[in-house]
């Protein structure tokens, strides 16, 4: 299971991050607001259609593989992708703001804090500037919940029916 559930964790958290870097890659890009925005949303759209169609054919494939698999154990299939999934997408969130383009970030943190200064006081103001310190954590360990639960809430859904239930199959003396 777990083996099966790494590639498919794989998969799933690799569409994910390709998401977060065309989206960062947007994000700079000199075009007009309103392109960015509508051309975002299309890639969040087909990002999240596309990966629960992903978890629907990785569970799909476990429960034919696997010809004694419940809806039980397809869901803790689900369960275990999700987790993967998530520890990827989340080490790229981490490595995307610590490393990679922390300098964008820094710099829209820096822009919000000229903005919003005049509202804030000094303490408030001390506390935004630990939290930037501490903002790829924040990042990594959201993400990571977040996913997580994400995942396990659509294995839960999608291992209702797979494998498909056979109202009609056999059953044995002891069940009428």
């Amino acid at each position: 299971m777990w083996e099966e559930a790494s590639k498919a964790g794989l998969a799933l958290g690799l569409v994910s991050t390709a998401y977060l870097f065309i989206t960062t890659f947007l994000a700079g890009a000199e075009m007009s607001a309103f392109l960015n925005m509508a051309l975002s949303f299309l890639l969040w759209a087909v990002k999240f259609a596309g990966c629960i169609w992903l978890m629907l054919k990785f569970m799909r494939r476990f429960a034919a593989r696997n010809t004694e698999a419940d809806n039980s154990s397809t869901f803790r299939f689900g369960v275990i992708t999700a987790l993967l999934s998530a520890v990827i997408y989340a080490a790229a969130s981490f490595a995307n703001i610590a490393y990679i383009s922390a300098d964008m970030y820094a710099e829209q943190m820096n822009m919000l804090m000229q903005q919003m200064a005049p509202m804030m006081d000094s303490n408030t103001m001390e506390q935004m500037d630990d939290m930037l310190g501490i903002m790829p954590q924040l990042t990594f360990f959201s993400n990571l919940i977040y996913c997580f639960f994400y995942g396990t809430i659509l294995s839960f859904i999608l291992s209702r029916n797979i494998p498909d239930r056979n109202p009609f199959a056999e059953r044995s003396s002891d069940e009428w």
